[in-house]
C-alpha cells in the first residue's frame, strides 16, 4: 500500500500511523518506510525526516532509584509512579507516556520528567504549533480485512485494549488531502478514486472513515509481462466526536479484499479478425447510406406528388 496524505492543521510531532488486521497483526506508531514533512501555513515544506530518526543521545540520564548513569551501569529510567512492577523501566519520554496512559493518568507537565526534558518533547510540540504535516510512504498489508489509522496522538495496545494518549490536546482539526493512495503497482488504465480527494472539517473533531473494497487485478502486457496489482472502490463516512462512545480522532482507512479477481490482457488482433471488422464497418456504412437514401428519395417523391396534385386542383 502506498499513501501520501496532507494534514494542514496537525503537527508532525503529533501525527502517527497505526495498522491492524483480522489476522491479529497490530502495529502502532509505524515509522519504517514513512517520511514526514513539516508544512507552514502556506503549505511550504519546512523540514523532512524519517520517523524514528533523531533521538537524542543519552548523556548521564537520571536513574530510577536516584543518581545519574555511570559508564558501567545499565540505564533504567523512572516511570514516575506508573511502574507496574519493581523491574519496570521507562527509558524514554514515550515509555513514560505509555506507562501513564496504562494507569489512566495524564502528563500535565512533561518538563518535570527527565526523559521528556532531555528529549525536548514539549519544546518540539511548541516549535511545531500551527504547522501542518505531509506523511507519505509504504505499508505492507496482508490480503485480509484490516484498517490503517492516521491519528493525532500516540496509541498502543495493552491488555486487549486499544489505548490512545491525547495528554496534550483534546480537539483536533482532521481536515486532510489525499494526494495518493494505491494498493499495489501501477498499470495502464488504473484509476485510484481517492487520488486528489480533499475533506475540510466544519463541525467538531471526530473520525473520518473510508471504507475500501480492494479487487485483486492481473494486467498482462502484450509482451507477456504480468503485473499483479489491485483496484478499489470506496465509500466515506464521518463520525462526529460528540457521540458516545467517543471515536478516536483522525482518518481511518478500513479495507477488505474482494473474492473476485479481474484480469486485463493486451493482445494483437489477427489479420482475419481485422478484415472481418473492416468489412463489417464498410457494410454498416453502406447499409446506413442506403437507408438515408431511401428516406430522402421517398420523401422527395411524396412532396413532388403533392405539389403536382396542388397544381391540378
Amino acid at each position: 500500500m502506498q499513501f501520501d496524505v496532507t494534514f494542514p492543521n496537525i503537527a508532525c510531532s503529533l501525527l502517527s500511523v497505526d495498522a491492524m488486521d483480522i489476522s491479529g497483526e497490530q502495529h502502532y506508531d509505524i515509522r519504517h518506510d514513512i517520511i514526514k514533512k513539516r508544512l507552514d501555513l502556506l503549505g511550504n515544506v519546512i523540514d523532512s525526516r524519517q520517523g524514528g530518526i533523531g533521538v537524542p543521545k543519552i548523556e548521564r540520564p537520571l536513574q530510577r532509584h536516584g543518581g545519574r548513569l555511570d559508564h558501567n551501569e545499565t540505564y533504567c529510567g523512572s516511570c514516575y509512579g506508573a511502574e507496574m512492577s519493581d523491574h519496570d523501566c521507562c527509558n524514554s519520554c514515550e515509555e513514560v507516556r505509555e506507562a501513564y496512559t496504562r494507569k489512566g493518568w495524564g502528563i500535565t507537565n512533561p518538563d518535570m520528567i527527565d526523559q521528556c526534558k532531555r528529549e525536548g518533547f514539549l519544546q518540539k510540540i511548541k516549535d511545531e504549533e500551527g504547522e501542518g504535516c505531509n506523511i507519505h510512504g509504504f505499508l505492507e498489508v496482508n490480503k485480509v480485512a484490516g484498517s490503517i489509522h492516521f491519528t493525532p496522538g500516540k496509541s498502543f495496545h495493552h491488555a486487549n485494549f486499544h489505548i490512545y494518549d491525547v495528554s496534550f490536546q483534546r480537539e483536533y482539526n482532521i481536515s486532510h488531502h489525499i494526494n495518493k493512495l494505491s494498493f499495489g503497482k501501477e498499470f495502464p488504465g488504473v484509476v485510484n478514486p481517492l487520488d486528489g480527494v480533499q475533506w475540510m472539517q466544519e463541525a467538531s473533531s471526530g473520525m473520518y472513515q473510508y471504507f475500501i473494497k480492494v479487487v485483486p487485478t492481473i494486467y498482462t502486457h502484450i509482451t507477456g509481462y504480468k503485473i499483479h496489482s489491485n483496484q478499489f472502490s470506496v465509500t466515506e463516512h464521518f463520525v462526529e466526536g460528540n457521540v458516545y462512545p467517543k471515536p478516536l480522532p483522525g482518518v481511518l482507512l478500513v479495507y477488505d479484499f474482494s473474492p473476485i479477481k479481474v484480469i486485463f490482457t493486451e493482445e494483437n488482433s489477427s489479420l482475419l479478425h481485422f478484415l472481418t471488422n473492416f468489412c463489417a464497418i464498410i457494410g454498416g456504412v453502406f447499409t446506413v447510406a442506403g437507408i438515408l437514401d431511401a428516406i430522402f428519395y421517398h420523401g422527395h417523391r411524396a412532396i413532388k406528388k403533392k405539389m403536382e396534385l396542388g397544381k391540378l386542383g
